[in-house]
Protein backbone atom coordinates (compact mmCIF):
# COMPACT_ATOMS: atom_id res chain seq x y z
CA UNK A 1 0.00 0.00 0.00
CA UNK A 2 2.89 2.72 0.70
CA UNK A 3 4.77 1.74 -2.22
CA UNK A 4 1.20 2.68 -4.47
CA UNK A 5 0.64 5.59 -1.98
CA UNK A 6 4.34 6.86 -3.14
CA UNK A 7 3.70 6.26 -6.94
CA UNK A 8 0.16 8.56 -6.87
CA UNK A 9 2.28 11.40 -4.38
CA UNK A 10 5.14 11.06 -6.92
CA UNK A 11 2.83 11.70 -9.69
CA UNK A 12 0.17 13.79 -8.50
CA UNK A 13 3.13 16.58 -6.73
CA UNK A 14 5.15 16.96 -9.97
CA UNK A 15 1.96 17.98 -11.63
CA UNK A 16 0.41 19.73 -8.89
CA UNK A 17 3.97 22.33 -9.17
CA UNK A 18 4.02 22.08 -12.56
CA UNK A 19 0.87 23.33 -12.78
CA UNK A 20 0.73 25.33 -10.01
CA UNK A 21 3.42 27.66 -11.44
CA UNK A 22 1.77 27.52 -15.14
CA UNK A 23 -1.76 28.46 -13.78
CA UNK A 24 -0.48 31.05 -11.33
CA UNK A 25 1.39 33.04 -14.11
CA UNK A 26 -1.77 32.63 -15.95
CA UNK A 27 -4.08 34.21 -13.54
CA UNK A 28 -1.54 36.94 -12.53
CA UNK A 29 -0.88 37.85 -16.12
CA UNK A 30 -4.91 37.95 -16.57
CA UNK A 31 -4.93 40.40 -13.79
CA UNK A 32 -2.74 42.93 -14.90
CA UNK A 33 -5.63 44.26 -16.76
CA UNK A 34 -4.11 44.48 -20.65
CA UNK A 35 -5.90 43.52 -23.86
CA UNK A 36 -3.10 43.18 -25.92
CA UNK A 37 0.71 42.12 -25.59
CA UNK A 38 3.46 43.15 -27.86
CA UNK A 39 6.99 40.87 -27.69
CA UNK A 40 10.23 41.21 -29.20
CA UNK A 41 10.56 38.70 -32.34
CA UNK A 42 11.31 34.75 -31.50
CA UNK A 43 10.91 35.17 -27.94
CA UNK A 44 9.48 33.00 -25.74
CA UNK A 45 5.65 32.52 -24.71
CA UNK A 46 7.23 32.24 -20.67
CA UNK A 47 7.41 35.51 -18.45
CA UNK A 48 10.93 36.63 -17.48
CA UNK A 49 12.99 33.98 -19.99
CA UNK A 50 13.54 36.23 -22.99
CA UNK A 51 15.45 39.39 -21.27
CA UNK A 52 14.64 42.89 -22.12
CA UNK A 53 15.84 43.13 -26.16
CA UNK A 54 13.09 46.03 -27.03
CA UNK A 55 13.68 49.84 -26.68
CA UNK A 56 11.56 51.18 -24.09
CA UNK A 57 10.91 54.05 -26.22
CA UNK A 58 8.52 51.97 -28.44
CA UNK A 59 6.22 53.08 -25.32
CA UNK A 60 5.27 56.37 -27.06
CA UNK A 61 4.67 55.33 -30.25
CA UNK A 62 2.61 52.72 -29.24
CA UNK A 63 0.14 56.10 -26.86
CA UNK A 64 -0.07 57.97 -29.81
CA UNK A 65 -1.76 55.29 -32.13
CA UNK A 66 -5.74 55.04 -32.28
CA UNK A 67 -7.77 53.17 -30.57
CA UNK A 68 -5.06 52.80 -27.70
CA UNK A 69 -5.53 54.16 -24.13
CA UNK A 70 -2.85 52.71 -22.12
CA UNK A 71 1.01 51.38 -23.12
CA UNK A 72 3.03 50.88 -20.65
CA UNK A 73 6.48 48.91 -21.18
CA UNK A 74 7.67 45.90 -19.00
CA UNK A 75 10.58 44.15 -18.36
CA UNK A 76 10.55 40.97 -16.45
CA UNK A 77 13.08 38.90 -15.15
CA UNK A 78 13.15 35.12 -14.55
CA UNK A 79 15.05 34.96 -11.04
CA UNK A 80 16.03 31.38 -9.73
CA UNK A 81 18.55 32.72 -6.54
CA UNK A 82 16.94 30.21 -3.68
CA UNK A 83 13.29 30.44 -5.11
CA UNK A 84 12.03 30.28 -8.92
CA UNK A 85 9.94 33.60 -9.27
CA UNK A 86 9.46 36.56 -11.83
CA UNK A 87 10.31 40.09 -11.20
CA UNK A 88 8.76 42.56 -12.74
CA UNK A 89 10.24 46.07 -13.43
CA UNK A 90 7.30 48.58 -14.04
CA UNK A 91 6.56 52.10 -14.92
CA UNK A 92 4.13 52.83 -12.26
CA UNK A 93 1.75 55.21 -13.31
CA UNK A 94 1.39 53.40 -16.80
CA UNK A 95 1.19 49.84 -15.25
CA UNK A 96 -1.15 51.18 -12.35
CA UNK A 97 -3.86 52.62 -15.26
CA UNK A 98 -4.26 49.45 -16.78
CA UNK A 99 -6.05 48.16 -13.79
CA UNK A 100 -5.14 49.98 -10.38
CA UNK A 101 -3.05 48.13 -7.36
CA UNK A 102 -5.59 47.26 -4.80
CA UNK A 103 -2.82 48.73 -1.68
CA UNK A 104 -3.26 46.72 1.43
CA UNK A 105 -1.08 49.03 2.96
CA UNK A 106 1.67 51.60 1.53
CA UNK A 107 1.75 52.76 -1.47
CA UNK A 108 3.48 53.39 -4.91
CA UNK A 109 7.27 54.02 -5.14
CA UNK A 110 8.56 57.10 -3.78
CA UNK A 111 12.42 56.39 -4.29
CA UNK A 112 14.64 54.38 -6.80
CA UNK A 113 15.66 51.66 -4.15
CA UNK A 114 11.70 50.97 -3.31
CA UNK A 115 10.17 47.39 -3.87
CA UNK A 116 6.25 46.92 -4.42
CA UNK A 117 5.28 43.61 -2.77
CA UNK A 118 1.79 41.26 -2.92
CA UNK A 119 0.16 39.82 0.31
CA UNK A 120 1.85 36.63 -0.86
CA UNK A 121 5.18 37.69 -0.74
CA UNK A 122 4.63 39.90 2.43
CA UNK A 123 4.08 36.73 4.12
CA UNK A 124 6.73 34.88 2.96
CA UNK A 125 10.22 34.65 4.42
CA UNK A 126 9.06 35.57 7.96
CA UNK A 127 6.83 38.15 6.65
CA UNK A 128 7.71 41.93 5.79
CA UNK A 129 6.27 45.33 6.78
CA UNK A 130 6.19 48.83 4.73
CA UNK A 131 9.06 50.69 5.05
CA UNK A 132 11.21 47.18 6.57
CA UNK A 133 14.03 46.36 3.86
CA UNK A 134 13.65 42.99 1.00
CA UNK A 135 16.03 41.24 -0.61
CA UNK A 136 15.99 41.47 -4.41
CA UNK A 137 18.86 39.91 -6.51
CA UNK A 138 21.15 39.89 -4.06
CA UNK A 139 20.32 43.92 -3.38
CA UNK A 140 18.57 45.17 -0.39
CA UNK A 141 15.07 47.50 -1.66
CA UNK A 142 12.50 49.37 0.98
CA UNK A 143 8.91 48.20 0.83
CA UNK A 144 7.09 50.80 -0.39
CA UNK A 145 3.51 49.64 -0.73
CA UNK A 146 2.25 46.02 -0.33
CA UNK A 147 -0.76 45.13 -2.62
CA UNK A 148 -3.28 42.34 -3.40
CA UNK A 149 -2.27 39.66 -5.49
CA UNK A 150 -3.17 38.83 -9.02
CA UNK A 151 -1.49 41.46 -10.93
CA UNK A 152 1.40 40.67 -12.41
CA UNK A 153 4.84 40.20 -10.22
CA UNK A 154 4.46 39.21 -6.68
CA UNK A 155 7.69 41.53 -6.31
CA UNK A 156 7.68 44.73 -8.50
CA UNK A 157 10.56 47.31 -8.74
CA UNK A 158 10.87 50.52 -11.09
CA UNK A 159 11.33 50.08 -14.70
CA UNK A 160 14.55 52.14 -14.18
CA UNK A 161 15.79 50.21 -11.54
CA UNK A 162 15.49 46.80 -12.92
CA UNK A 163 17.05 47.72 -16.18
CA UNK A 164 20.05 48.70 -14.38
CA UNK A 165 20.31 45.73 -12.21
CA UNK A 166 20.06 43.68 -15.47
CA UNK A 167 22.46 45.92 -17.77
CA UNK A 168 19.23 46.97 -19.64
CA UNK A 169 18.75 50.38 -19.40
CA UNK A 170 16.39 52.03 -21.86
CA UNK A 171 15.12 48.68 -22.54
CA UNK A 172 11.31 46.60 -22.05
CA UNK A 173 10.60 43.05 -22.28
CA UNK A 174 7.19 43.18 -23.77
CA UNK A 175 4.55 46.40 -23.76
CA UNK A 176 1.23 45.84 -22.07
CA UNK A 177 -1.48 47.79 -24.48
CA UNK A 178 -5.08 48.53 -23.36
CA UNK A 179 -7.23 49.70 -26.31
CA UNK A 180 -10.53 52.37 -25.53
CA UNK A 181 -12.94 49.32 -26.53
CA UNK A 182 -11.69 45.51 -26.74
CA UNK A 183 -13.51 45.15 -29.95
CA UNK A 184 -10.84 47.66 -31.05
CA UNK A 185 -8.30 44.89 -30.57
CA UNK A 186 -7.94 43.56 -33.80
CA UNK A 187 -7.30 47.68 -35.40
CA UNK A 188 -4.75 48.37 -32.97
CA UNK A 189 -2.98 44.87 -34.12
CA UNK A 190 -3.05 45.88 -37.70
CA UNK A 191 -2.42 49.46 -36.58
CA UNK A 192 1.16 48.62 -34.47
CA UNK A 193 2.06 46.57 -37.51
CA UNK A 194 1.37 48.89 -40.10
CA UNK A 195 3.64 50.89 -37.91
CA UNK A 196 7.45 51.57 -39.49
CA UNK A 197 10.02 49.80 -36.98
CA UNK A 198 7.13 47.89 -35.48
CA UNK A 199 5.80 45.40 -38.10
CA UNK A 200 7.77 42.53 -37.36
CA UNK A 201 7.24 42.60 -33.50
CA UNK A 202 4.59 40.00 -32.44
CA UNK A 203 1.08 41.40 -30.99
CA UNK A 204 -1.30 39.43 -29.66
CA UNK A 205 -4.64 39.53 -26.95
CA UNK A 206 -3.73 38.01 -23.58
CA UNK A 207 -6.58 35.62 -24.35
CA UNK A 208 -4.42 34.23 -27.21
CA UNK A 209 -1.18 33.97 -24.94
CA UNK A 210 -3.61 32.60 -22.06
CA UNK A 211 -4.66 29.55 -24.33
CA UNK A 212 -0.76 29.24 -25.35
CA UNK A 213 0.07 28.76 -21.90
CA UNK A 214 -0.37 25.05 -21.94
CA UNK A 215 2.02 22.11 -20.42
CA UNK A 216 3.06 21.00 -23.68
CA UNK A 217 4.76 24.29 -24.10
CA UNK A 218 6.17 24.88 -20.44
CA UNK A 219 10.04 23.09 -21.02
CA UNK A 220 10.40 19.71 -19.47
CA UNK A 221 7.52 19.70 -18.09
CA UNK A 222 6.06 16.62 -20.48
CA UNK A 223 9.79 14.87 -20.31
CA UNK A 224 9.59 15.43 -16.49
CA UNK A 225 6.07 14.12 -15.47
CA UNK A 226 7.13 10.93 -18.17
CA UNK A 227 9.90 9.73 -15.93
CA UNK A 228 8.41 10.63 -12.74
CA UNK A 229 5.58 8.54 -13.77
CA UNK A 230 8.02 6.36 -15.25
CA UNK A 231 9.50 5.77 -12.16
CA UNK A 232 6.89 5.56 -9.76
CA UNK A 233 5.04 2.59 -11.90
CA UNK A 234 8.66 0.82 -11.69
CA UNK A 235 8.69 1.09 -8.06
CA UNK A 236 4.83 0.19 -7.38
CA UNK A 237 4.98 -2.34 -10.17
CA UNK A 238 8.12 -4.01 -8.36
CA UNK A 239 6.83 -3.88 -4.92
CA UNK A 240 3.51 -5.21 -5.54
CA UNK A 241 5.05 -7.97 -7.46
CA UNK A 242 7.61 -8.87 -4.72
CA UNK A 243 4.92 -9.00 -2.46
CA UNK A 244 2.51 -10.70 -3.86
CA UNK A 245 5.09 -13.31 -5.28
CA UNK A 246 5.80 -13.92 -1.66
CA UNK A 247 2.25 -14.01 -0.24
CA UNK A 248 2.02 -16.99 -3.31
CA UNK A 249 5.01 -18.86 -1.88
CA UNK A 250 3.83 -18.39 1.77
CA UNK A 251 0.42 -19.85 0.94
CA UNK A 252 1.19 -22.48 -1.46
CA UNK A 253 -0.61 -25.21 1.03
CA UNK A 254 -3.34 -23.10 0.81
CA UNK A 255 -3.83 -22.76 -3.13
CA UNK A 256 -3.38 -26.82 -2.69
CA UNK A 257 -5.94 -27.27 -0.95
CA UNK A 258 -8.23 -24.72 -2.83
CA UNK A 259 -7.31 -26.64 -6.22
CA UNK A 260 -7.93 -30.45 -4.79
CA UNK A 261 -11.55 -28.72 -3.93
CA UNK A 262 -12.02 -27.93 -7.12
CA UNK A 263 -10.98 -24.36 -7.88
CA UNK A 264 -10.05 -23.21 -11.20
CA UNK A 265 -7.41 -21.60 -12.34
CA UNK A 266 -9.46 -18.09 -13.14
CA UNK A 267 -10.71 -18.55 -9.68
CA UNK A 268 -7.09 -18.59 -8.67
CA UNK A 269 -5.97 -15.72 -10.54
CA UNK A 270 -9.05 -13.59 -9.70
CA UNK A 271 -8.47 -14.54 -5.98
CA UNK A 272 -5.13 -12.87 -6.23
CA UNK A 273 -5.48 -10.06 -8.09
CA UNK A 274 -8.30 -9.11 -6.04
CA UNK A 275 -6.75 -9.18 -2.82
CA UNK A 276 -4.45 -6.45 -4.86
CA UNK A 277 -6.65 -4.87 -5.98
CA UNK A 278 -7.79 -4.27 -2.90
CA UNK A 279 -4.43 -3.19 -1.42
CA UNK A 280 -3.79 -0.66 -4.23
CA UNK A 281 -7.11 0.71 -3.97
CA UNK A 282 -6.20 1.89 0.31
CA UNK A 283 -2.72 2.94 -1.71
CA UNK A 284 -4.51 5.08 -4.02
CA UNK A 285 -6.20 7.03 -1.18
CA UNK A 286 -3.69 7.07 0.86
CA UNK A 287 -1.35 8.24 -1.87
CA UNK A 288 -4.15 10.90 -2.08
CA UNK A 289 -4.66 11.83 1.17
CA UNK A 290 -0.69 12.29 1.52
CA UNK A 291 -0.35 14.19 -1.35
CA UNK A 292 -3.17 16.93 0.14
CA UNK A 293 -0.68 16.91 2.90
CA UNK A 294 1.97 18.14 0.65
CA UNK A 295 -0.18 20.56 -0.44
CA UNK A 296 -0.72 21.81 3.13
CA UNK A 297 2.94 21.59 3.91
CA UNK A 298 4.23 23.30 0.81
CA UNK A 299 1.69 26.05 1.70
CA UNK A 300 3.62 26.59 4.98
CA UNK A 301 6.98 26.19 3.80
CA UNK A 302 6.38 27.73 0.16
CA UNK A 303 3.46 30.49 0.31
CA UNK A 304 4.56 31.63 -3.39
CA UNK A 305 4.79 28.40 -4.59
CA UNK A 306 1.28 27.76 -6.18
CA UNK A 307 0.16 23.83 -5.71
CA UNK A 308 -2.74 22.76 -8.09
CA UNK A 309 -4.44 19.53 -7.49
CA UNK A 310 -7.34 19.30 -9.99
CA UNK A 311 -9.56 15.83 -10.27
CA UNK A 312 -8.41 14.91 -13.35
CA UNK A 313 -5.22 14.47 -12.59
CA UNK A 314 -6.51 12.76 -9.48
CA UNK A 315 -8.18 10.52 -11.61
CA UNK A 316 -5.23 9.79 -14.44
CA UNK A 317 -2.25 9.22 -11.34
CA UNK A 318 -5.02 6.81 -9.72
CA UNK A 319 -5.37 4.91 -13.08
CA UNK A 320 -2.08 4.56 -13.29
CA UNK A 321 -0.67 3.42 -10.12
CA UNK A 322 -3.61 0.93 -9.58
CA UNK A 323 -3.10 -0.78 -13.18
CA UNK A 324 0.88 -1.15 -12.51
CA UNK A 325 -0.37 -3.07 -8.95
CA UNK A 326 -2.70 -5.19 -11.49
CA UNK A 327 0.32 -5.91 -13.74
CA UNK A 328 2.46 -6.12 -11.06
CA UNK A 329 0.79 -9.35 -9.53
CA UNK A 330 -0.58 -10.86 -12.91
CA UNK A 331 3.07 -13.32 -12.66
CA UNK A 332 2.01 -14.38 -8.76
CA UNK A 333 -1.43 -15.18 -9.93
CA UNK A 334 -0.36 -16.98 -13.04
CA UNK A 335 2.02 -18.81 -10.95
CA UNK A 336 -0.24 -19.43 -8.14
CA UNK A 337 -2.61 -20.89 -10.99
CA UNK A 338 -0.36 -23.44 -12.34
CA UNK A 339 0.56 -24.85 -8.96
CA UNK A 340 0.04 -28.97 -9.38
CA UNK A 341 -2.49 -29.57 -5.89
CA UNK A 342 -0.18 -32.68 -4.84
CA UNK A 343 2.98 -30.69 -5.00
CA UNK A 344 1.26 -28.05 -2.76
CA UNK A 345 -0.11 -30.24 -0.20
CA UNK A 346 2.88 -31.57 -0.05
CA UNK A 347 4.92 -27.90 0.27
CA UNK A 348 6.34 -27.35 3.28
Amino acid sequence: MLAVAIEVIMILSIVGIFMGMLNDTKQRTNGIGADLMMRPSNASVFAGVSGAPMPDKFVEVLRKLPHVAVASPVIQKLNTAGKIEVLYGIEYPSFNALKPFVFVSGGPFQGPNDAIIDDIAAGADGGHLVGGPITIMDRSFRIAGIVEHGKGGRKMLTIEKMGELMGSEGKASLFYIKCDDPANDKAVIEEIHSTRGLEDYPVETVDEWLAEMTPEKLPGFNIALNVVTFIAVVVGFLAIFQSMYTAVLERTREIGILKSMGASKPSIVGMVLRETAVMALAGVLLGIAGTFGIKLLMAHLFPMQHFEITGLWIAKGSAIAFAGAICGALYPAWMAARKDPIDALAYE
